[in-house]
């Protein structure tokens, strides 16, 4: 029997899958994948996701506004966040955080938004989703800062170092690892499949982005989580199903799903 995987990260609202988006979720099961989070970016995209949590028992949503759009955030959005989080296929909030490699928001703007967003995930008390591009520093030091009993949440397409991983492990965070893991000069992302405990490792698509081989450079798809799944067994030395049974029994710890 195929293994079936569950993918931590994807954007089945992204435009890209406009044409084909119901075939394409309907297919997913056949092709290996259990469930799905669909995290939103923004107001709209977090609603998107919703309806489509709604309409497909296998997936979920979280809502929320990526630090891209932060610029864009008012209190009217959070109480907007606070409603929708009310759903029951709404498990998280996200995807949050900081980007610097783009700043298509200031930093102090993404850095008061990453807060505020931390605060909703406490008094809700569900997990939040973290997005760090070239913020290191920045995220673990917010995350310290804000910290409180019961936090929890999941490192997006993890891209930092072994030693930072253990620091968020500590804060009661799991690391995802997306496609990059599964490319030949990867070697910081491929020593984090390794080290990171097994039992806090998480595996993700982040379709439509970063597409795995020997995909690269097509539009990613959930189905092709399985090829990330497949390197990080490589890399471990164990069977693709012990991959695909642990990452699913580590989400639904996390997410507190039967």
């Amino acid at each position: 029997m195929e293994s079936k995987f569950i993918d931590s990260h994807a954007h089945l609202d992204d435009k890209v899958f406009k044409t084909d988006r119901d075939e394409l979720i309907s297919s997913l099961y056949n092709n290996g994948v259990e469930a799905i989070l669909n995290p939103g970016a923004d107001l709209s995209s977090s609603k998107e996701a919703v309806l489509i949590a709604e309409k497909y028992s296998f997936v979920y949503a979280a809502v929320g506004c990526h630090p891209h759009d932060s610029k864009y955030m008012s209190d009217e959005h959070m109480n907007a966040f606070k409603e929708m989080a009310k759903n029951s296929k709404v498990i998280g909030i996200g995807e949050i955080g900081l980007d610097y490699f783009y700043d298509n928001s200031d930093r102090d703007t993404q850095k008061k938004w990453f807060r505020e967003q931390i605060r909703l995930a406490k008094e809700l008390d569900i997990p939040y989703i973290v997005h760090d591009r070239d913020a290191h520093e920045d995220i673990l030091t917010i995350m310290k800062e804000e910290h409180y009993d019961g936090a929890r949440g999941i490192l997006h397409c993890y891209s930092g170092s072994v030693e930072l991983s253990k620091e968020f492990i500590k804060l009661g965070f799991y690391i995802s690892l997306a496609g990059p893991v599964t490319f030949k000069n990867a070697r910081v992302p491929k020593l984090v499949a390794k080290e990171v405990p097994f039992d806090k490792l998480l595996i993700e698509t982040d379709s439509p982005y970063l597409t795995p081989e020997p995909y690269r450079g097509k539009r990613n798809e959930p189905k092709y989580v399985k090829y990330v799944a497949a390197e990080i067994a490589r890399i471990r030395n164990i069977s693709i199903d012990e991959v695909a049974q642990k990452t699913k029994e580590n989400f639904k710890r996390l997410f507190g799903l039967s």
